[in-house]
C-alpha cells in the first residue's frame, strides 16, 4: 500500500545529494509507487541517501517514507510505504562512486598494470561498502567519523580488512601512508560494537615477514573472536611493478611464514576448534610445498583471495561429479594460467572418471603481465583465444570464469563472446567445472 503527496519544486534539492533508479520490475512496489529509471532518490524517513547502503537499509523497514523526484521535473513526490517484509520492492539503483585508495604500498597491483586493461583495473579503490558488500580487502585508512558511524549503524560485518602489520610504523611503511591510523584500536572500537573481520597480511620480505609477522599474528590472536581468520598472502608483482621498491619473496622466505602460520593454525585448532590462520595457495607454491587438507580452509571464507582456491575446487567437484551425465567419450580442454600446471591433475582426475570424458590441460603464460603472473583470473582474452585456435578434435572449452566480469569481458576487454565466436568447438566460461557441464552438449 502506498500513499503519494506532491511536496513541489526542488524542496529537498539543495539540502542534500541523491541516488538515482537504474531499474524497475514491472509490477513491483517500486513500479507502483510510480518509480521509473533515472529517477532521483531524495530520503527515506528523513534521511538523506547518499548510497545503496542507505537505501538498502533504510527500505528493510515494513512500512516507511520516500520522497523522490522523476526524471525531467523539479516536482518531489513523497510516498508513505506499507509492505510485507519479504515483498522485494523491485529497485536498483546506481552503484556507488568507488572510494579512492590513499596508501601508495610499494607492491600495489594497479601500478603494475600494463597499458590496454579495462579502465576500472586502474582505480585504487580502498572503500568499505564494497568490503561489506563483496569482500574486497580494505585497509580503513580513508575513514571519516560519518563512515565510521555508518559501518556501526548498519552493523557492515563481516568486514575484510587489510592489516598486513600491527606494528603501526611497519603498518605505516608498507602502506606508505604515515598518517594510517593503528589499527588495533581502529578495529576494537568496530568490534565493540559488534562487527567483526577477515583480515589479511601482505607478506613483503625484510618488511613484514619473519618476527614482524609473528607479532601481527599473536596481535590477532589475542585481539579476540571477531577477528574470524588472518590469511598470509604473499606479494605478487607484474613486469611493470616496483621491482627497485620490493622484491617478491624467496622459497625459503615463504617456508618460514607458512611454519609461522600453521603454529598458529595449530593454536587455534586447540582453543577454539578452527584454523583461523591460512596462507595462500601461492604462498605453498612458491614454497615448493604441499597444499593444506581442506580441513584447513574452514569454511573457505578467503578463497576469493586465493586462500584454498585449489581446495575448493576439488571439494566442488567432490560435490557434483556424479551428477554429470552425457559426457562419455567427449574431449574437452581445461585453459588455466600457469600455476596451475600441476595442481589441476588432481582437480580433473576425479571429474575424468565421474564423466567418462578426456580433459586436456591448457596452461597459458600471461601475455600482458608477464610470466611472474600466474593466475588464471588474469588471463587475456586474445591470448585465450590465441590458445583455442591451435586447438583440434576438442568438443568443449573450458575458460576461467574468473577472468570474465559481469559485462562478459576479459581483462583486455575482449568478449567472451567473441572468444567463442573465433573458435572451432563450443566454449563455456567456468568457475567449478561443474557449473558448465552441468547441460551436456547437443547430440
Amino acid at each position: 500500500m502506498a500513499h503519494s503527496t506532491i511536496l513541489g519544486h526542488g524542496l529537498l534539492a539543495a539540502q542534500c545529494d541523491v541516488i538515482k533508479v537504474t531499474d524497475v520490475q514491472p509490477g513491483s512496489i517500486g513500479d507502483a509507487i510510480g518509480l521509473v529509471p533515472d529517477a532521483d532518490l531524495l530520503t527515506v524517513d528523513g534521511y538523506e541517501l547518499d548510497d545503496f547502503l542507505d537505501w538498502e537499509f533504510l527500505t528493510a523497514e515494513e512500512e516507511f517514507n520516500l520522497v523522490y523526484r522523476k526524471p525531467g521535473t523539479a516536482d518531489e513526490y513523497e510516498v508513505h510505504v506499507e509492505r510485507p517484509i519479504d515483498d522485494a520492492l523491485g529497485v536498483a539503483v546506481e552503484p556507488p562512486r568507488i572510494r579512492r585508495c590513499a596508501n601508495r604500498c610499494d607492491f600495489c597491483f594497479v601500478d603494475g598494470n600494463p597499458e590496454g586493461v579495462r579502465d576500472v583495473l586502474y582505480i585504487r579503490d580502498d572503500d568499505y561498502r564494497l568490503s561489506f558488500r563483496y569482500g574486497n580487502f580494505a585497509t580503513l585508512t580513508n575513514l571519516k567519523q560519518h563512515d565510521i558511524d555508518r559501518i556501526i549503524r548498519y552493523r557492515l560485518s563481516p568486514l575484510y580488512v587489510s592489516v598486513h602489520a600491527t606494528d603501526p610504523q611497519v603498518r605505516r611503511w608498507v602502506l606508505r601512508n604515515p598518517q594510517a591510523p593503528d589499527i588495533l584500536p581502529q578495529l576494537r572500537h568496530f568490534a565493540d560494537h559488534g562487527i567483526e573481520f577477515h583480515t589479511q597480511v601482505v607478506m613483503s620480505p625484510e618488511v613484514n615477514d619473519g618476527a614482524v609477522l609473528q607479532q601481527t599474528l599473536d596481535d590477532l590472536w589475542n585481539f579476540g573472536p571477531a577477528v574470524l581468520s588472518v590469511s598470509v598472502v604473499p606479494v605478487g608483482l607484474t613486469e611493470f611493478s616496483k621491482h627497485h621498491l620490493v622484491r617478491e619473496p624467496t622459497e625459503a622466505e615463504c617456508r618460514a611464514a607458512i611454519a609461522l602460520v600453521e603454529r598458529a593454525a595449530a593454536r587455534a585448532y586447540a582453543a577454539r576448534g578452527e584454523p583461523w590462520a591460512q596462507g595462500a595457495d601461492e604462498l605453498y607454491l612458491r614454497a615448493g610445498a604441499p597444499l593444506p587438507p581442506p580441513s584447513a580452509y574452514g569454511s573457505f571464507d578467503q578463497v576469493e583471495n586465493g586462500v584454498g582456491s585449489v581446495r575448493w575446487l576439488q571439494e566442488q567437484v567432490r560435490e557434483g561429479a556424479g551428477a554429470l551425465r552425457g559426457w562419455a567419450g567427449r574431449r574437452i580442454a581445461i585453459v588455466t594460467g600457469t600455476s596451475m600446471g600441476h595442481l589441476m591433475p588432481m582437480v580433473i582426475a576425479p571429474l575424468q572418471a565421474a564423466t567418462g570424458a578426456s580433459f586436456d590441460l591448457i596452461p597459458i603464460e600471461n601475455d600482458l603481465f608477464g610470466p611472474r603472473v600466474t593466475t588464471a583470473g588474469l588471463l587475456s582474452g586474445a591470448a585465450i583465444a590465441a590458445a583455442l585456435r591451435d586447438l583440434r578434435a576438442v568438443d568443449l572449452a573450458l575458460l576461467p570464469g574468473e577472468a570474465v566480469n559481469d559485462d562478459g569481458l576479459f581483462i583486455d576487454s575482449i568478449s567472451l563472446a567473441s572468444v567463442a565466436a573465433g573458435a572451432s568447438m563450443t566454449v563455456r566460461a567456468s568457475k567449478t567445472f561443474v557449473d558448465a557441464l552441468s547441460e551436456p552438449l547437443a547430440a
